[in-house]
């Protein structure tokens, strides 16, 4: 568990907002054509809800994912975002217990 990567993911507001949506993704992207709960977001539709270019919203799931906060699943060309709900639970005990 590498803190530094996991902190400096969690020092953006974007990053933390993409981590929001996607603890519930059926409320956060009703129309999706998928089933989200199940098999993640994919990149499109956080780029569209977040307003922002698509090489930054590439960027940002890049860094939430190597600090292990959220996981990938490759189907064709679409790559499926989910969050690592086991690791940041480990991260927040972690946490709590260190301060």
């Amino acid at each position: 568990m590498n803190e530094k990567l996991i902190f400096k993911a969690l020092a953006n507001e974007t990053r933390r907002q993409i981590l929001a949506w996607l603890k519930h993704p059926k409320q956060s992207f009703p129309n999706a054509a998928s089933n989200v709960a199940r098999d993640g977001v994919c990149c499109g539709l956080i780029q569209q809800k977040a307003g922002l270019a698509q090489s930054t919203v590439s960027h940002y799931l890049h860094l939430l994912e190597q600090a292990g906060l959220v996981t990938t699943m490759r189907s064709g060309q679409w790559t499926f975002y989910k969050r690592n709900e086991a690791f940041i639970e480990q991260f927040i005990a972690k946490l709590g217990a260190s301060l």
